[in-house]
């Protein structure tokens, strides 16, 4: 069954794939620019790893400790590829991606915790981390660039609750969770309005063939990051 999640990635791949669609900007000078094709690679590598290594399956929930940032906006998409719901909040879940696993989550709260290291080049998480829990930057590398569910996802089922409590389905995602934006636009999205925001802005973007700079909010919005990114509507 396809649901809306999966469409937007089939969209993403296929027209104008070599054109950016996600762009970040972080500290110390970060940019990572991902195009159709790339992003939707890191999302099937993301949705192998969560199904396969972690067993995730259509009907969990995967809560995201994380700010806004391209990997968290990729584990999103890739637990709603599989069906699963994103939790944003301190809400129960199955498993849990967080960028402080040092936190003292208590062990038996997930079945599974996933380390997302942030900074752009990390290709491990810097240290040691608490046993059993997976390393999101060295791992997701190893899985595959295509991703077959193992299961059919239901569209009637929930994939996020927003901050004012209202719940979206599968089926809502593209028409309900996400913004309207005119076909094709640039669009900034600042990460310091939180993630929740940055996933609405971001799929109702890319929903309409558009693209998204991301920015962190130690960076600094210039007339000439706006100009080189051809950003439109700021």
């Amino acid at each position: 069954m396809s649901i809306p999640a999966i469409d937007l990635m089939t969209a993403l791949r296929s027209g104008h794939s070599t054109s950016p669609r996600l762009t970040w900007y972080g500290p110390d000078a970060e940019r990572v620019e991902l195009s159709g094709r790339v992003l939707d690679n890191w999302v099937a590598k993301t949705s192998n790893l969560l199904q396969d290594e972690l067993d995730a399956e259509p009907g969990m929930r995967l809560r995201l400790d994380l700010p806004a940032h391209w990997k968290s906006m990729i584990l999103a998409l890739a637990a709603w590829q599989l069906g699963m719901e994103v939790v944003l909040d301190s809400g129960d879940a199955e498993l849990l991606a967080t960028h402080s696993p040092e936190s003292g989550y208590p062990e038996s709260a997930f079945d599974a915790v996933i380390a997302v290291p942030l900074p752009a080049l990390a290709m491990r998480w810097p240290g040691e981390l608490p046993p059993g829990v997976v390393d999101f930057g060295s791992e997701v590398r190893s899985h595959g660039d295509v991703f077959m569910a193992h299961e059919d996802p239901d569209g009637s089922a929930r994939a996020i609750v927003s901050s004012t409590g209202t719940a979206y389905a599968h089926s809502d995602l593209l028409e309900g969770f996400a913004a309207a934006h005119d076909a094709g636009v640039r669009l900034l999205v600042r990460a310091a309005d939180g993630l929740e925001a940055a996933l609405v802005q971001s799929v109702g973007a890319w929903h309409n063939g558009g693209s998204v700079v991301l920015v962190h909010a130690d960076v600094k919005v210039t007339d000439k990051l706006l100009s080189d990114e051809r950003v439109q509507g700021e």
